[in-house]
């Protein structure tokens, strides 16, 4: 009974530790395929919580996106509950395979993206500023389109392996 004990604790342990891959949702639809989503103009509305769990910041984005062949412009202005405002304008490419990479001012070299069914999960390197320092922090973000006009957006940012905490976005197309 001890072994049986022992071995499902194990067998809890290790799928604890499991990973999700963004081949798990290859058959979910509506499929994802950005360059069609991101064409025209898109509002998002997010909140950034530390690891607690407190919202910090809450915001509004407005991109104007727009595509040439396989590569994109997403200008993203930001609208802070603070009263700051921000700009982001990224530099997209979508390759045959389901990858996509980008580019952006704030962005630490190359965002990697792989997008399949209806999800998409985009990683990259962010020069974040806090108190007038700036840190490199780690964004791993996952995005679901719902249907041709809502896509939720959820990002865990961390720092040396190290939850700083998260965003959570919800993007509506107009």
């Amino acid at each position: 009974m001890r072994r049986v004990l022992i071995g499902a604790a194990t067998a809890c342990l290790l799928a604890g530790c499991a990973t999700v891959e963004v081949a798990d949702y290859r058959n979910e639809k509506p499929a994802l395929d950005l360059a069609q989503y991101f064409d025209g103009t898109i509002d998002a509305w997010g909140m950034f919580q530390d690891r607690s769990g407190k919202v910090l910041k809450r915001f509004h984005v407005v991109i104007e996106a727009k595509w040439q062949g396989d590569v994109g412009t997403l200008d993203e202005r930001f609208a802070y509950s603070d009263g700051s405002t921000q700009r982001r304008v990224w530099t997209v490419t979508k390759h045959a395979d389901g990858r996509y990479t980008g580019r952006a001012d704030d962005v630490v070299g190359e965002a990697i993206g792989e997008a399949r069914g209806n999800a998409l999960r985009w990683r990259y390197t962010m020069a974040l500023p806090v108190d007038g320092t700036v840190y490199n922090v780690a964004f791993d973000d996952w995005m679901f389109l719902m249907d041709d006009k809502t896509m939720l957006n959820r990002s865990w940012m961390t720092k040396f392996g190290i939850e700083l905490g998260q965003v959570t976005l919800s993007f509506r197309k107009r």
